[in-house]
């Protein structure tokens, strides 16, 4: 049965570009306590509870068309940023959670013979140390690696995020940006949030002539980041991965690369549940744009 995950429109094969990948590594084996996933990835079950602790100690299946992470529309437009890279593969995830992306596209480049420099923007502390943890245990120098704690942002300031008891228990966590003097103090103070530095792109991309991606996975803040950074995105940027929160949010987001003179390389709208007065995200869409300037 051909599901929903297979709707997507793209400018390449995504399929043979997911194949290709998945089948071009040296044999491994199932590791004790982890998933180890289609490309040779070890996996902490912690990052998932629900969908890895039924899989720890076992192989993955290729996502075809998705599997618990992503589906077949975001990893092929992320193998597609490798692919469209030179000798030195460059990218930053802006919202890098566990550091899900660094870890299976920094994995893929070396395997295709590349030098890698994968770079992790996340707020939640505990997400930090599971993103190093993943970068150590799958074979990554220190070198090879930033992970910065702060929230990405079209500017630099101060923000407020969400604390959780168990790193992993929620990847959806949002941001405060509005928050007043006073709520801001009462909230710190409360526990339930902590005070973080805003760091804009262009900030994280300066000492790099050019990134080869940018992941943008960061609960609905997607237009305000891709806004405010278009110049840095368009100097340096070739490739923009983007998780879209919201129907009216892809929509801008078309407006702005655009006009901008970007190239939509991969898209599938993300999913609606309409069984409530206002319709629900679902699924998060997926957005893969290409910058002509740069190739």
């Amino acid at each position: 049965m051909r599901t929903r995950f297979w709707h997507y429109h793209s400018r390449f094969d995504a399929v043979e570009t997911v194949t290709r990948h998945a089948m071009n590594q040296p044999p491994f084996k199932a590791r004790e306590g982890r998933v180890m996933n289609f490309l040779g990835v070890a996996i902490d079950p912690r990052v998932f509870p629900p969908a890895l602790e039924p899989m720890t100690g076992k192989i993955e299946a290729a996502p075809m068309p998705n599997n618990w992470h992503a589906d077949l529309a975001e990893w092929g437009a992320a193998f597609r940023a490798v692919d469209l890279s030179g000798p030195r593969f460059t990218m930053i995830e802006l919202g890098c959670g566990w550091g899900c992306w660094m870890t299976n596209l920094g994995v893929i480049a070396r395997r295709t013979g590349k030098s890698v420099h994968v770079i992790g923007v996340e707020g939640d502390a505990g997400h930090i140390e599971m993103a190093k943890q993943s970068l150590a245990e799958n074979g990554f120098a220190e070198s090879e690696w930033t992970l910065v704690t702060g929230i990405a942002a079209g500017r630099s300031g101060t923000a407020l995020f969400p604390t959780q008891d168990q790193p992993g228990g929620s990847w959806g966590l949002e941001p405060r940006f509005d928050a007043g003097e006073e709520e801001a103090q009462n909230l710190v103070a409360s526990g339930r949030y902590v005070a973080l530095p805003m760091i804009a792109l262009g900030d994280i991309a300066a000492a790099e002539p050019r990134i080869d991606l940018v992941h943008i996975d960061i609960q609905g803040g997607e237009v305000g980041v891709v806004e405010a950074c278009m110049e840095v995105l368009v100097e340096k940027v070739a490739y923009v991965l983007i998780g879209t929160h919201s129907r009216q949010i892809e929509g801008r987001l078309f407006d702005l690369m655009i006009a901008a003179g970007w190239e939509l390389d991969m898209e599938r709208p993300a999913f609606l549940d309409i069984n409530h007065p206002v319709p629900m995200i679902s699924v998060d869409g997926v957005q893969g744009w290409r910058n002509p300037r740069l190739f």
